[in-house]
């Protein structure tokens, strides 16, 4: 039996290992930051020399463009010794932030967006819904005061928190404070020297519970004034910034005229950082031209291209009928990109846009994603031609830099990224549906890689459109809806994205488990209660099967004793003794296979459930209890019943692999596997040989493995095997035991051997004289018979 133990250890391990091995295989280290090419290049390129901060975006590194092969022809080269032009200044623009939306549910609007005129670009957007919060940080919102750090420390100069924008429905709007504020005072707490970035404001805010009333002092054309704000919960960010990684949806100039951007240093007019030489399209301010509560107007002269370009930001408003439909299709942005000929000339021209950045990476220690692709990650890149199934490129791909060439000219129907429970898309509004608009498109990294998890990588889209010859005061107009919002089958209807909520191959089973739990929270209001519901409702239907199971247990225990006589009787004759156990199953009519039966019929609705968990928002942060405390405040996440990071080590709360158990300790899963033991315990009949009791001591060590698997899983799952444990248990207990009749009749006490004595003398005088003396004379003959 040792030997066979020891077997059995080292080919777990084996299995272990051999799983890590291909995990490590599928999901290979990234290179070192001088050997990683640029995201989507068609070929990896040597590194390029650093280039000038102030033209590129942090973080962001175009892919090499391959020459345009069916661009129109050029004009005549530009001379060698002429020196480019310079742009317009964007020093005469003044930086703004614009917010368009609101944060008050009660407003008409989905969302609250933020935009800085630096690029002209969308630097966050917020759901207002408090069905939408964050899930990583539980403390008191005030509103995003700063958008631009940079500007923030040369505006506080060691003077107090700057304010650079207000968004409206905010805490800190509905307070009073204003743009161009300086907050000196955080809760009587001097501020003037640690608040420069967000980050900073975050942190002090740290302290801080929703719902609370905190005192914000704050200095206002020279005058101190004190604000009373009562916090919120922080919502839900589908886009928001990143470190110093660019902002969302960026625009520049492809080509010019005989100047086209591509990575090829020694071409002329490129500039290696990114943009054609002479432009800060990126980086450079853009001129406000019109703004109300749901639109912008941006605009870029360059005067020196002869080129005037636009872009429009505008908001979808829920209209005053369908304000109590959570589901009206209100969250998108109205998104055109503009470009004119001012010049007296004709100009060849094709820009590039880059999709969204920084979506949600939200429980990165545990969370679980269903995609298409192989590796997938929690920022992947989908994309559809022709209205055809997406495509889904992993984020863990794109990190690696293996995403293979560009998508070359065809007709794309949306793209963007897709995060699990979010998505931000950009969707063409072609007049006709087939047009092709753009020659390229591809995926984008625009953040650094985290070697450990690059599952948690910045993702993006770049998309470079074909080249359109305008002539002089003749202007070219794209219009894209950019969606932003939850994947919710409902709201995704609406903009023919339904393709983005995949369940993966258990789909059949896992869309009517949702049907279901939906149907039972609209009855009780609660996931956690509808959860114990459907495990009643399947333990129910189950019934027959798990009887059945039950009484194949105890008729097995009960045979014990014949197996052991078989066992010892056919020794040395294996084939013998298994023939010998058939017939007798067979006679007492059981089957072996038959405690499998309800195990299989529960793997299918176990994986559902899984699934449906790790797919439908509905059960993402819904509650068992309230979301006012921590413990299982989100049924799709584990309980989380006390952070224990501060005693562990970075890489244990990491939770990246299996023994990295996460920042939290589980209640739940303990649970679950306690009561596995116990029911191994009271209903596995006792070993009656060596490789009985082996396969015993192995279950105990797999109860070991399966309890650390167990640990990151969601809430919800583990309430569903924590009810369908105590079911069994008190099915098993409730049913009755079944004994042969033989054991029925043999007394175990004295009470119990006067009783059946009783029993017997009632029933012989009952009988008839005549049957009693045939009785006996029978009985008679035969013992003469005997001797």
């Amino acid at each position: 039996m040792e030997r066979r133990f020891v077997l059995f250890l080292v080919l777990s391990f084996a299995v272990l290992f051999g799983h890590m091995a291909l995990m490590a295989r599928l999901n290979p280290r990234p290179k070192k930051d001088a050997e990683v090419a640029a995201p989507g290049d068609v070929a990896q390129q040597p590194a390029e020399p650093a280039s000038d901060p102030e033209k590129e975006p942090p973080g962001q590194k175009p892919p090499q463009q391959p020459p345009e092969e069916d661009a129109a022809p050029k004009p005549a080269d530009k001379p060698q010794d002429q020196p480019p032009k310079p742009a317009a200044a964007p020093e005469e623009i003044p930086s703004q932030w614009i917010t368009l939306g609101s944060g008050d549910p009660k407003d008409p609007y989905r969302m609250l967006v933020t935009l800085t005129s630096h690029g002209a670009a969308v630097a966050r957007i917020e759901l207002n819904s408090p069905r939408y919060t964050d899930l990583d940080d539980r403390s008191g919102y005030l509103g995003h005061l700063i958008v631009d750090a940079s500007a923030a420390e040369k505006a506080s100069a060691g003077k107090g928190c700057p304010v650079q924008v207000v968004g409206p429905g905010t805490p800190a709007a509905e307070a009073g404070l204003k743009p161009g504020d300086l907050i000196v005072a955080l809760r009587d707490r001097d501020v003037t020297r640690e608040v420069t970035d967000p980050d900073a404001l975050d942190r002090l805010m740290e302290g801080t519970r929703p719902k609370r009333t905190i005192e914000l002092t704050v200095l206002r054309d020279g005058q101190k004034l004190s604000l009373p704000v009562k916090l919120e919960r922080r919502p839900l960010e589908v886009v928001r910034p990143e470190g110093d990684d660019p902002l969302s949806f960026l625009l520049t100039l492809q080509q010019i005229d005989d100047q086209k951007l591509i990575r090829d240093e020694a071409a002329e007019g490129v500039d290696p950082g990114g943009e054609l030489e002479g432009l800060d399209l990126w980086t450079g301010n853009w001129e406000v031209t019109a703004r109300n509560e749901s639109s912008v107007t941006f605009r870029r002269l360059l005067t020196e291209k002869g080129l005037e370009l636009t872009k429009t930001y505008r908001l979808a408003r829920v209209p005053a009928e369908k304000a109590s439909d959570a589901d009206h299709g209100a969250y998108h942005l109205v998104f055109d990109v503009g470009m004119r000929n001012i010049a007296d000339k004709p100009h060849q021209v094709a820009y590039q846009l880059d999709g969204p950045t920084g979506l949600p990476a939200e429980g990165a220690w545990y969370a679980y994603k269903v995609g298409r692709a192989w590796t997938v990650g929690l920022r992947d890149v989908v994309v559809s031609f022709d209205h055809a199934i997406p495509s889904q490129i992993g984020c863990p791909k794109i990190a690696d830099d293996s995403v293979g060439k560009p998508w070359q000219d065809q007709s794309l129907t949306y793209i963007g990224v897709d995060a699990q429970y979010f998505a931000a898309v950009l969707l063409p509004q072609k007049e006709d549906p087939s047009a092709i608009w753009f020659s390229q498109s591809q995926p984008l990294r625009v953040g650094p890689v985290n070697e450990e998890q690059k599952k948690l990588t910045n993702t993006s889209c770049r998309m470079i459109s074909k080249v359109h010859e305008l002539a002089p005061g003749q202007s070219l107009s794209h219009r894209f809806e950019i969606f932003a919002g939850p994947k919710k089958p409902a709201v995704l209807a609406h903009y023919g994205l339904d393709e983005l909520v995949y369940y993966g191959w258990f789909s059949y089973f896992a869309r009517p488990m949702s049907w279901i739990l939906h149907a039972f929270y609209a009855v009780v209001g609660n996931y956690g209660l509808a959860i114990l519901m459907l495990t009643v409702l399947v333990r129910g239907c189950m019934f027959p099967l798990s009887k059945k199971q039950a009484l194949g247990a105890q008729k097995m225990q009960q045979l014990q004793p014949e197996i052991k006589k078989l066992q010892e009787k056919y020794k040395k004759d294996v084939e013998g003794r298994t023939k010998a156990q058939q017939e007798l199953f067979r006679k007492h009519n059981y089957n072996p296979l038959s405690g499998c039966l309800v195990l299989f019929v529960q793997l299918p609705i176990f994986v559902a459930l899984y699934r449906s968990l790790s797919v439908d928002i509905e059960l993402r942060q819904a509650p068992l209890l309230s979301q006012s405390i921590r413990w299982c405040s989100n049924l799709a996440a584990p309980d989380m019943l006390f952070d224990w990071s501060r005693y562990m080590p970075d890489w244990f709360n990491a939770g990246s692999g299996m023994f990295a158990l996460g920042p939290y300790f589980n209640l739940l899963p303990i649970l679950t596997i306690i009561l596995f033991i116990v029911q191994q315990k009271m209903f596995m009949p006792p070993a009656t040989d060596e490789q009985t009791a082996m396969q015993q001591k192995i279950m105990q060590y797999m109860m070991i493995f399966i309890g650390v698997m167990f640990f990151k899983v969601a809430s919800g799952l583990c309430i569903y095997f924590v009810a369908s444990s105590f079911w069994g248990l008190a099915e098993r207990k409730l049913l009755p035991k079944h004994t042969p009749a033989a054991a029925a009749e043999k007394p175990q006490t004295r009470a119990d051997a006067k009783a059946l004595a009783a029993r017997t003398q009632a029933k012989t005088a009952s009988q008839p004289a005549s049957d009693r003396n045939g009785g006996s004379a029978r009985k008679s003959k035969k013992s003469r018979g005997k001797k």
